[in-house]
């Protein structure tokens, strides 16, 4: 074997062992002609002469092959490590090999290597010579398929998407400090921070690579580890500091007031109406707090239990359902308990009766013997407990006349394809939701899309990813996964603005990108709290489309769906604090929130709850919020923030808990009345 043959077999044996551990390859930033002209200018004397009009190893083929992949490298332990670290023993090429890896290992690496081809070089042609056929022998490799592109997406797209997540994520390690991670976690598990736990298991991975990270001296090994790290963490770890959490993680690291940089976050990640269950203070605010607690009388009414009849007298009560608490239906009737079961579809009652709500209290409520509301699953966050102190004689700490406080549902939980969204960075709470789920068993390691198209036509897909303005109508695909490596993916599109959608036809698909799922997906479509799942656990092919869903949006503002997987799509009943979606509720007591009590007026927000039978809070309310102190106590707020939700709401028998409406913010609820007739009715508020 001549000792070309022996450098090229080397080389191809070398590249197979460096790779084994390698996820993926890398290249330098070089000048390619500048790296031909170190190949040949690195022969020694006598060993690169002219041949015919050129030199020896001036070949055009193996010129391609070292532009091509001469400068590829892999990272391990820091380090870089090129295809050209051969032992070869041979005088001609070894100064050649070690020429290119000391010329190589001079510069830094600015993208990964991908490519369309498995095959890199050419191993051999042919030439004529006086007649004969003369075999001529070049550099080639074969490469491992995870080094080939095999999707639509050019070269220059996907080294565009790892070099920006290499850059976020080396500013992540650069700008998030430990000691901002370390707080940020601490409020996490003292349940401080709003969906922090959704955040738990991202900071802790991003902690130990900045830890790792801190523990290198130079510049170069820092941008390696971004370089190698940054590749195998995906999108979520990879640009946290594009996050929510890292807007966070950076105004602690530069020392923002850690209150204010709490509250900057939650002005991006929480409803306006969110409560804080944990407020962030210090000692002396606690001490402080105490002393005026004790001062002014308020420490025996600290301690809060559920409320019940007793605690409400007949003149603060609208409407009390004697006779259907009565004739409920016996718990050992089991046909009594199938019926409870039975769902009913709301579309039945889309065109009954409209009444708005002052008009439902003054003309409906005096004569109805029995009421029953129709909870939805949209009703979920409207579920609301009434609480009074444990001692009833307890001074009241509130604005109005009374100790009696109410505490709406915080603690609602989600779909996992909702959790896992969440934790990939994703928006759940929109208007209209289209969320896909893949490769649930680890294997289906391609890339799905979430599409949807738009009454206008314009297309929501993975091309305008996060950008703004990508859609008139408010509508974003938030998280786009190219690369599941073994973990579960998703993919979300939500619209936050109603009044910006047009009415019309939305319609969603699957887009197999590349690669051969085998398992399908799974997909869900949201509105009106009601969530359409969908399972198509069929192969998928590159390029495939599946159509899952059609979103119709009528002027009235109101949703419908046509599903295009038939069979496949569900809308259940809910259990939700020991009530039953999707089904008539017997009511027990309507009445105005305990501020509007005997006759008082304009002291925060009327709302007017419906208690409800057997309705029991599984959840653990705060015993009250801020806003419904005496000023006397607002100096202390933080303090007062905490000990809402850290001073235990007791339990009681027959607790008024139910569903409950603010008389100024629009919903609606659908009512059936029996007094002298029995009538179907929409509450508008």
């Amino acid at each position: 074997m001549n000792g070309f043959m022996m450098f090229k077999k080397a080389l191809q044996e070398h590249f197979d062992e460096m790779q084994k551990e390698a996820t993926h390859l890398f290249e330098v930033n070089v000048d390619k002609d500048e790296l031909w002209n170190t190949y040949l200018d690195s022969f020694p004397i006598g060993t690169n002469e002219i041949f015919r009009e050129r030199r020896k190893h001036d070949c055009s083929c193996c010129r391609q092959f070292i532009k091509n992949i001469g400068s590829a490298v892999i990272i391990k332990n820091n380090q870089m490590h090129t295809i050209w670290e051969l032992n070869l023993n041979d005088t001609t090429y070894q100064p050649v090999c070690d020429a290119l890896d000391t010329f190589i290992k001079t510069h830094t690496v600015k993208d990964i290597y991908t490519t369309k081809f498995s095959k890199i070089g050419t191993n051999y042609n042919f030439e004529e010579i006086n007649g004969k056929s003369h075999q001529w022998d070049h550099f080639f490799l074969e490469l491992p398929s995870k080094f080939v592109n095999r999707t639509n997406r050019s070269n220059e797209e996907i080294k565009g998407q790892f070099r920006d997540t290499k850059n976020v994520f080396k500013r992540s390690l650069d700008e998030i400090s430990t000691e901002a991670l370390d707080t940020i976690l601490e409020l996490i598990n003292s349940n401080t921070l709003y969906k922090g736990e959704e955040w738990k298991g991202i900071l802790t991975e991003f902690k130990k690579y900045k830890k790792e990270y801190d523990k290198l001296t130079s510049d170069l090994e820092k941008d390696l580890y971004a370089w190698d790290k940054s590749a195998m963490v995906g999108m979520t770890i990879g640009r946290i500091r594009n996050h929510s959490i890292g807007t966070l993680l950076v105004n602690v690291s530069e020392d923002m007031d850690l209150d204010t940089a709490v509250k900057k976050y939650e002005q991006i990640v929480a409803p306006s109406n969110y409560k804080r269950p944990k407020a962030i203070f210090t000692k002396k605010m606690l001490e402080d707090a105490k002393k005026t607690i004790t001062e002014l009388g308020y420490m025996d009414s600290l301690k809060r239990r559920f409320a019940n009849l007793n605690d409400i007298t007949v003149n603060n009560v609208l409407f009390s359902n004697k006779d259907a608490v009565k004739r409920m239906i016996g718990t050992d009737d089991i046909f009594g308990q199938m019926e409870k079961d039975i769902v009913v579809n709301p579309k039945k009652f889309s065109k009954v009766e409209e009444i708005s709500a002052q008009n439902f209290i003054d003309k409906v409520l005096p004569t109805a013997k029995e009421i029953e509301v129709f909870v939805e699953n949209k009703h979920e966050k409207n579920f609301v407990s009434m609480i009074a102190p444990v001692n009833p004689d307890a001074k009241t700490m509130f604005k109005w006349n009374n100790g009696l406080s109410w505490a709406y549902s915080g603690n609602i939980t989600d779909s996992d394809m909702k959790q896992n969204v969440k934790a990939a960075g994703g928006n759940v709470d929109g208007i209209l939701r289209f969320s896909i789920q893949w490769n649930e068993d680890g294997k289906d390691n391609y890339d799905l899309d979430a599409h949807c198209v738009e009454p206008d036509g314009n297309a929501i897909y993975f091309g305008n990813c996060r950008k703004p303005n990508s859609s008139k109508m408010s509508g974003q695909l938030d998280v786009d996964i190219v690369h599941p490596n073994g973990n579960v993916a998703v993919e979300n599109i939500t619209w936050q603005d109603l009044s910006k959608m047009k009415t019309g036809t939305y319609r969603f698909f699957v887009h197999q990108y590349s690669g051969a799922v085998k398992h399908g997906f799974r997909a869900e479509v949201e509105f009106n709290g009601e969530i359409y799942s969908f399972n198509y656990n069929n192969p998928m092919r590159t390029g495939e489309k599946v159509q899952v869903a059609e979103v119709i949006l009528y002027e009235n503002g109101n949703f419908s769906i046509k599903e295009k997987l038939p069979g496949n799509s569900s809308i259940s009943s809910r259990e939700i604090w020991n009530v039953n979606t999707n089904q008539f509720i017997p009511v027990s007591v309507i009445s105005y929130s305990p501020n509007y009590f005997d006759n008082q007026d304009k002291i925060s927000h009327r709302h007017l709850f419906f208690f409800l039978k057997n309705c029991v809070n599984n959840e653990e309310p705060n015993g009250y919020y801020n806003e419904f102190l005496k000023s006397d106590l607002e100096k202390h707020k933080r303090v007062f923030e905490a000990l809402g939700a850290k001073c235990h709401v007791e339990d009681t028998d027959d607790q008024l808990s139910g569903i409950g409406f603010s008389m100024t913010r629009r919903a609606d609820l659908i009512v059936k009345v029996k007094g002298a007739t029995e009538r179907v009715m929409k509450i508008k508020f």
